[in-house]
């Protein structure tokens, strides 16, 4: 099944209690595309890169099948840039830089080739971006899915509530739930959003898991314990990009196959914290993935038995 994605492919600069970066690759659309190309071999990207960018990240995503005709370079320009320092506590953090560059005027072309696409992943970007993209597909795709920021609700609120009520799937932290909502209890802010449009909404409650929220049925996948979390970059945008990629791989929309998404989403955002950037999803297997997978299910299976009088 086809999978599109939008948002950025950047450069990042990140410091965390365990160790900082130079420049390092990054980006919104990178990490989707990244953790989709394990479940999905028919996969699709728009983005802008600058001159700047590195042709042999390029091809190392079209060797795991990522088509990029859509992905613009733009000669003599450079590509977004972001620098980050993580609290200590791995939770919060400081931007430090933010160099839009190529970004800040992108217009998102839609290739020939990608119309007809079956499910769309749009990563965190302006919201009339999303939107534009969403209205230049020539068919609505089966499943439309998109990620945004706190930033958009605090100077974009109409417009990102627009392009809103466009999408099948919301996905956004716990702290967005809440300022989007006005609620505090996240299963009151789950009923206002998804009276916005959405019929689908993932919270993300990073180091606690994950909730799905349906019509009346909630779901809940916790996250993995693990040892150390190195650096907690792109792990959202790998869990919507493992998320997408499964979905779009089964080709089954239902509220069950989802519980099974957000599990394998879940499993390679385990990966994407245990390294720098997007090191370690760039080496881990299919097997590597099953295996971690298998640690979920470990993690929540039990039986219970009932003791009467």
């Amino acid at each position: 099944m086809s999978l599109l994605t939008v948002g950025s492919v950047a450069f990042d600069a990140i410091e965390t209690p365990f160790g900082k970066t130079d420049k390092i690759i990054g980006g919104a659309g990178t990490y989707i595309a990244l953790a989709a190309s394990f479940y999905n071999n028919e996969q699709s990207i728009v983005s802008v890169v600058g001159e700047d960018f590195p042709r042999a990240i390029l091809d190392e995503l079209e060797a795991k099948n990522v088509n990029l005709d859509g992905l613009q370079i733009k000669a003599g320009e450079k590509t977004f840039f972001w620098s980050g320092k993580y609290h200590n506590d791995m939770n919060s953090r400081d931007t430090l830089v933010t160099e839009l560059n190529v970004l800040e005027h992108f217009d998102p072309i839609i290739p020939e080739s990608y119309q007809g696409v079956e499910y769309l992943m749009l990563g965190n970007l302006s919201p009339q971006v999303q939107a534009q993209v969403i209205e230049r597909l020539d068919t609505r795709p089966k499943l439309i899915a998109m990620d945004t920021m706190n930033f958009w609700m605090d100077i974009a609120l109409d417009d990102l509530k627009k392009t809103i009520s466009m999408v099948d799937i919301l996905i956004i932290n716990d702290e967005e739930a809440r300022q989007l909502s006005g609620e505090y209890s996240l299963v009151k802010a789950s009923k206002v959003i998804r009276a916005m449009g959405p019929k689908y909404l993932i919270i993300k409650k990073g180091e606690h898991g994950a909730l799905l929220f349906h019509h009346d049925s909630v779901f809940y996948a916790p996250a993995l314990p693990l040892e150390e979390v190195f650096d907690p970059t792109g792990a959202g945008d790998t869990f919507a990009g493992g998320f997408m990629g499964f979905i779009a791989s089964t080709g089954d929309v239902s509220f069950e196959n989802m519980k099974r998404a957000i599990i394998n989403g879940s499993a390679l955002a385990s990966f994407c914290v245990e390294k720098f950037g997007t090191e370690r999803l760039m080496t881990i297997s299919r097997e590597d993935l099953d295996s971690r997978i298998d640690e979920f299910v470990a993690l929540t299976n039990f039986d219970m038995v009932h003791v009467i009088g």
